[in-house]
């Protein structure tokens, strides 16, 4: 749940930054969405490195572990939108929600297994 909840505070910085730089300066909403999903994404990997995940271990060991996750489940995003907008002639919105899903999948799974992992003896666990 606190990953769901970092995600959505990362949702809303994506496009919190999206709409302020068309609206306020016209930005091409190409560059404005690219500058939001950077800005979601640099948000979400504060907090869950700081709230989701507690981690102990130093930035430049996780900051590009999340990112490689990140950008595997923007491909991922793509090819499932792509699969189920195309030969499976979903609804868009529907397929959305689908990819939306198993991304969050991705990225939890990744980032809890990956990036943010504790071994036994830096969380004082047996079990890691």
């Amino acid at each position: 749940m606190k990953f769901a909840g970092v995600g959505a505070i990362g949702t809303i910085a994506h496009y919190a930054t999206l709409v302020f730089l068309v609206q306020l300066f016209d930005a091409n909403a190409v560059f404005a969405s690219s500058a939001g999903a950077v800005t979601g994404a640099t948000v979400n990997y504060f907090l869950n490195f700081h709230y989701t995940f507690r981690s102990s271990k130093k930035h430049s060991e996780t900051l590009w572990k999340f990112f490689s996750i990140a950008a595997v489940g923007f491909l991922l995003n793509g090819v499932m939108m792509a699969l189920l907008t195309g030969p499976f002639d979903l609804y868009y919105l529907f397929a959305q929600v689908i990819a939306t899903g198993s991304v969050l999948i991705w990225n939890f799974f990744g980032n809890r297994i990956w990036t943010f992992k504790q071994g036994a003896m830096e969380n004082g666990s047996e079990s890691g």
